[in-house]
This record gives structure tokens, C-alpha cells and sequence, in this order.
């Protein structure tokens, strides 16, 4: 790639790379092939990169095989991440003109709202009032509109947060009526399971709930379904994924920065 000598994306290694464009043409393969299935086109359907605990080379890699979309489970990790992967780009003249769409796809605190509203272009896990209000505030203090999506429970298990179904009109109709943000449509986690399968009722209840929104709003009845990971994009994208969140299968075992031991997630 041309660049400066110290450009972080010329250091990248060529295994390394490599890997990122043999791995992202392997993910874009499988949503194409379930698209298909589907009569979808494939362009429908929006890749998230999940990097949450992945080396900045790893997230330049897949950013170099074309990934665009750059999701984060935790703000302090993109606190740090964000800021070094915008300056590696911006050093380089073949990728300056490159723009990311940060997405905050973990739980998100509400005393964390500040942080989110300043580092993503979107956060996809709102699910209750107290967090809208607050993201609502600071997004304005920002002076930016968030887009953001409602997590909605379908799994019984709160670990992985998100409204429940009763909960979904209530929180729709605030944001609704909040400036600062912009509902742009549903997002779930299912349960975790070997079988792919088990994760499509989840999938289809959520493009069901989606057409309660346009109860609300008619420009709301094809909103964003954010739906699917690396074990189960097929069946989302069969079910009406317009954005598949996918980690592991696209960079390799998440790294834990402590103890810098791979883990599988």
C-alpha cells in the first residue's frame, strides 16, 4: 500500500491480511448464499465487525479486506481502539478517505451514556427509559443525533439485557419523542446453543415486533433488524437481518488484553 514509512497499515503483516480477506470473503459468502435462499439481494444485509478484545492489527486487516462497520461491546475499550484505528487510516493516503461507522453492541450503562453518545454513530442495545433519557441528553450536549436501536428480550435470560416485549411500544414512543436520537429499529441476542436452528423463532418474533413499530411510525415498518452472529447468520438473514453482528468468524479468537490468552466467543 503506498503511505509514509510509519503508516500502521503497511506493517501489517501479509499472513495476516491474507487471513482477513480469505475470512471476510467467507462471511460475505454465507450471507450471500443465505440471501439467496431467501430471494434477498445480499447489499440488504450490513456486516458489523465486532471487535471487542482484537489488536489494532487485526481490525486495520479487515478494514484493508473491506469491512466498514466496526462494532465494540465495551465504551473504554472503544475509547482507546477508536482513536488509534481513525489515525492509522488518516496517515495513509490510500485509506484517508475511508469513514467508519462505529456501533455499540454491549450492554451499555447508563453512567456510561457520555462516552457513548461521543465514540458511536449508533448503539444498538437501548432497552429502557432511564438510558433514552440520558443518551438523549448527552447526544445533544454532543450536538449530533445517536441512531439508535431497541434490544428486545427474547432469550428469558437478563444477563444479556434488553426490554421485554410488554416494554417495547412504551420505550419506542419515548425515543420517538426525544431529541437527540433517531429509532431506527430492533436488535436481539438468543440463546446460546450449538444448533443454529434453535435461534430462529428468536429471529422471527423480532421481524414480527418490528411491524409494531410501524404502529407507531409507517417509515418504521422496514427498519433495521440487527440480528445474527458468527453461528447463526444464516437463519437471521433467512429471517430479515439487516445487520449481522459477527466476531469470531471474522477476526479469529477474541484476545484478552490482560492476560493475552485467546478465548472463543
Amino acid at each position: 500500500m503506498p503511505g509514509s514509512a510509519t503508516s500502521e497499515l503497511q506493517k501489517i503483516s501479509p499472513t495476516l491480511l491474507e487471513e482477513a480477506r480469505r475470512r471476510t470473503a467467507e462471511v460475505k459468502e454465507r450471507i450471500a448464499e443465505s440471501a439467496a435462499r431467501v430471494d434477498r439481494a445480499p447489499e440488504e444485509i450490513t456486516l458489523v465487525g465486532v471487535a471487542k478484545r482484537q489488536p489494532t492489527e487485526r481490525i486495520l486487516a479487515a478494514i484493508a479486506a473491506g469491512l466498514r462497520v466496526i462494532g465494540q461491546s465495551y465504551v473504554q475499550e472503544a475509547r482507546e481502539v477508536r482513536p488509534k484505528i481513525e489515525s492509522a487510516l488518516a496517515r495513509d493516503p490510500s485509506t484517508s478517505q475511508i469513514r467508519l461507522d462505529w456501533r455499540m453492541v454491549g450492554r451499555l450503562q447508563r453512567n456510561k451514556a457520555g462516552l457513548a453518545a461521543r465514540l458511536f454513530d449508533a448503539v444498538e442495545t437501548l432497552d429502557r427509559p432511564e438510558l433514552a433519557t440520558s443518551l438523549s441528553r448527552r447526544a445533544q450536549v454532543e450536538g449530533h443525533t445517536l441512531d439508535v436501536l431497541i434490544q428486545v428480550s427474547l432469550c428469558g435470560e437478563p444477563q444479556k439485557g434488553g426490554c421485554e416485549e410488554d416494554a417495547l411500544l412504551p420505550l419506542a414512543r419515548q425515543i420517538l419523542e426525544l431529541d437527540g436520537l433517531r429509532l431506527r429499529g430492533l436488535m436481539t441476542i438468543p440463546s446460546a446453543s450449538p444448533d443454529p436452528e434453535s435461534a430462529r423463532p428468536a429471529f422471527r418474533r423480532l421481524r414480527e415486533l418490528r411491524q409494531r413499530l410501524a404502529d407507531l411510525d409507517p417509515a418504521l415498518a422496514h427498519s433495521e433488524l440487527s440480528m445474527g452472529m458468527s453461528g447463526d447468520l444464516e437463519i437471521a438473514v433467512e429471517e430479515g437481518a439487516t445487520l449481522v453482528r459477527v466476531g469470531t468468524a471474522l477476526f479469529g479468537e477474541r484476545i484478552d488484553p490482560a492476560s493475552k490468552r485467546s478465548s472463543r466467543g
